[in-house]
């Protein structure tokens, strides 16, 4: 901890910054708000870290929706995992308490009034570490409520032979310890991300509250709702991994009806990213089917790809989902959807399937219904910020939707009773802020975290800027500009230039506590962001355009990207800047390390970046690479050679900074390890930084201040900023 102190102590004295990167990760986190039914509370968690102490606090808080006034909701953050509001009530509630007095590694679930929790009830207690909590209120008044757990697979046995209880919730800690460690498999795709695959996969399952009994558990206990589907090739998983939540699965406003999203049974998951939204009656009367998988009017309409994002209507009477068509491409566009469903004679029925604003060129984020079931609120990227639209459900197919929110971005949203939206936003500036947007437009801001965070204390919007380039396409491209909190006119500052990852990402007007611009512009740089070719938020064809061109396009837009500002930002000195990207912006700045923009900077950061387009293969996500350099490894006409790094090693001189973590197999470490190997071998500056305990981002706090204290000490000194470097590498 003294080391770091030292440098942001050296940095203070010299006005470098206004956020260090200390302040950044220690100030508090809060979740986004969800309104009770009266629209006139909400409830978020806040979280904070303590580096004097290594520890974090947390709390759950209620924000008035007429005040702004924020208050303790009295809930214990150490106790409550995830809570929700009772429907049917105002101030009721239902929550998960992450642990279980009877069985270790289990949870309970608790009912109670927000004006006194204290005064909650155990109805439930369950034996695996369930999560994702929906509820709905039936008209019996029991409780009908979907949580999900890994699963045992069926008919299979442990490793020392006794028998798996069929289709049930695995609990790691009732799991007897096998006498081998070795993994076995046979088919495709044997690890994602950061974990092996096991023969456990997640499931949704449903549970009833009964309100005759004081909301006690029913006797049938829960049940695995994607049991009974069959499979060919891929078993049934739900939520998807590896960022599945309770957003892949729904439950009708009445308890009757379930939805969520599955892969296509019928496909390998390394080869294909198809999905299909699943219903099924809730009372178990019949197996959970897809209506927009083969065979399906969809499906003959050419929708093909991921599914997401089930959601019902408020009368239950619709479901809204997004989809994409292509099934082995995960940035092809999602598109909104709607179907009609029915329960006529217990079987549940999908018709007058519809898609919604089909030729509006942006991706469908999330999904919320208005009050009245006739329209349809959405998120989705465009031009560098996430906003809020509303769609019709009776629009026609030429309807494009207007912005509904600007400026920030918005995290997420509720709906409120009279349509207005409780908007959840962030930006480059702030962490977090809560405003209600009315109707007619209006704003309503609640609180703004820059008001009560003493560590966000002098940002705003005063450091961002942003500008517009003409392309290598001939397309007018965008560009973020953030500038130091203390910035000073006739003065210069080194350039950082930071590519983004996707390759089918962005550079967004978004807080992040990983690639935070506003920290980056407060060591003492102007941060450009650029979005070349591959970016999301600007129209499919500049999404579709790097398909099969990785190092064409989109560098060519990144050199003009750099002119641009070269020729026109005279604050900006480009004879001292630096170039950093993660992911894809990892591989593009190995490519910018062989090619003549390398030569420009005096410094080059790469995070989990490919540097060998044929060791990629390693990745199980075959499908991505089969994508985007247009067919497999030992397929005639693709790409890999044609943009492989690793072949201009000859061009290489400029100072490398890399970062490899070994949990992300998506990108082996082993690629970075090479790049490192090659630029010690050829005598060229450079470091390499390794969590054993990470995947393809930092998540840790505690490794994510060592992982800016090292990245800026290498960039401070080669653009001139820091001074000294400082040596304190691990052996020789």
């Amino acid at each position: 901890m003294a080391r770091y102190l030292s440098i942001a102590a050296a940095l203070a004295a010299t006005g470098a910054f206004a956020i260090t990167p200390e302040q950044m990760l220690s100030a508090p986190r809060r979740s986004t708000a969800t309104p009770n039914s009266s629209g006139e509370i909400a409830l978020f968690s806040v979280s904070e870290y303590s580096f004097e102490n290594q520890t974090r606090s947390a709390a759950w808080q209620l924000l008035n929706l007429q005040t702004g006034e924020i208050t303790d909701s009295g809930l214990s953050a150490s106790d409550v995992k995830e809570a929700v509001w009772l429907p049917g009530t105002d101030t009721g509630i239902i929550y998960i308490n992450g642990t279980n007095e009877e069985t270790p590694g289990g949870v309970t679930i608790w009912i109670g009034d927000i004006r006194s929790p204290s005064e909650s009830k155990l109805v439930a207690s369950l034996g695996a570490p369930f999560s994702g909590l929906r509820v709905a209120n039936t008209s019996s008044g029991d409780l009908h409520f979907l949580v999900n757990s890994l699963a045992y697979p069926n008919g299979t046995a442990y490793p020392n032979g006794t028998a798996y209880p069929n289709g049930t919730a695995y609990n790691p800690e009732s799991v007897p310890e096998p006498r081998y460690s070795g993994r076995l498999y046979e088919n495709i795709y044997p690890r994602h991300w950061d974990h092996w695959l096991t023969k456990e996969r997640y499931a949704v399952f449903g549970g009833a509250l009964l309100a005759n009994s004081s909301y006690g558990l029913a006797n049938t206990a829960l049940r695995n709702l994607l049991q009974g589907i069959e499979f060919n090739v891929t078993r049934p998983e739900s939520p998807v991994q590896p960022f599945g939540g309770s957003t892949d699965y729904d439950i009708s406003p009445d308890g009757n009806v379930f939805a969520f999203l599955n892969k296509a049974t019928h496909l390998n998951k390394a080869e294909f990213t198809a999905s299909y939204i699943y219903l099924g009656p809730f009372d178990g009367s019949e197996i959970a089917a897809p209506f927009n998988g083969p065979d399906s009017e969809a499906s003959a309409g050419g929708h093909k790809g991921a599914s997401g994002s089930p959601t019902f209507s408020p009368d239950g009477f619709k479901l809204a989902y997004t989809q994409l068509d292509g099934d082995y491409y995960e940035s092809d566009r999602s598109k909104l959807y709607v179907v009609d469903i029915s329960t006529d004679s217990g079987k549940v029925g999908v018709s007058s399937w519809k898609p919604l604003a089909p030729e509006w060129d942006r991706s469908v984020g999330s999904i919320h219904w208005a009050p009245d079931s006739e329209s349809i609120f959405v998120s989705a990227e465009d031009y560098a910020i996430t906003r809020a639209f509303n769609i019709p459900v009776s629009a026609e197919e030429t309807f494009v939707p207007e912005r509904l929110t600007n400026v920030t971005s918005v995290s997420d949203f509720s709906v409120l009773p009279d349509s207005s939206l409780l908007v959840s936003a962030s930006s480059v500036w702030t962490s977090r802020d809560f405003y209600v947007l009315k109707a007619d437009g209006t704003q309503n801001v609640l609180f703004s975290s820059l008001d009560l965070d003493e560590a966000l204390a002098g940002l705003g919007s005063h450091t961002y800027e942003e500008f517009f380039y003409t392309g290598s396409l001939g397309s007018e491209l965008h560009s973020l500009v953030v500038k130091p909190s203390n910035f000073v006119k006739n003065k210069t500052y080194p350039l950082a230039y930071i590519i983004h990852g996707g390759p089918q990402g962005s550079n967004g007007n978004v807080w992040s506590t990983g690639w935070n611009f506003q920290v980056w512009a407060d060591q003492g740089y102007i941060v450009v962001a650029p979005n070349p070719t591959g970016s999301t938020g600007f129209g499919q064809y500049l999404t579709d355009a790097i398909q099969g061109n990785w190092g064409s396009y989109p560098y060519e837009d990144i050199v003009l990207g750099w002119e641009y500002v070269k020729e026109n930002l005279s604050y900006v000195d480009t004879e001292n800047g630096i170039v950093a990207g993660a992911s894809y912006g990892g591989y593009m700045t190995n490519w910018i390390q062989g090619h003549d923009l390398g030569d420009e900077f005096k410094a080059i950061v790469t995070h989990d970046g490919i540097s060998n387009t044929l060791g990629a293969y390693s990745s199980e996500e075959l499908w991505f690479l089969r994508h985007d350099f247009n067919g497999t490894i030992y397929d005639e006409g693709a790409t890999y050679e044609k943009f492989n790094p690793i072949n201009h090693i000859a061009n290489w001189s400029t100072p490398q900074f890399v970062v490899h973590n070994s949990l992300d197999y998506r990108l082996p470490e082993s690629n970075g390890l090479a790049l490192f190997n090659i630029l010690q071998s050829k005598g060229i500056p450079s470091r390499f930084l390794n969590f054993p305990d990470e995947s393809h981002g930092v998540l840790n706090v505690e490794n994510l201040l060592f992982w800016h204290t090292e990245i800026f000490n290498w960039i401070n000194h080669y653009s001139g900023v820091g001074g000294k470097l400082d040596n304190v590498p691990i052996g020789e």
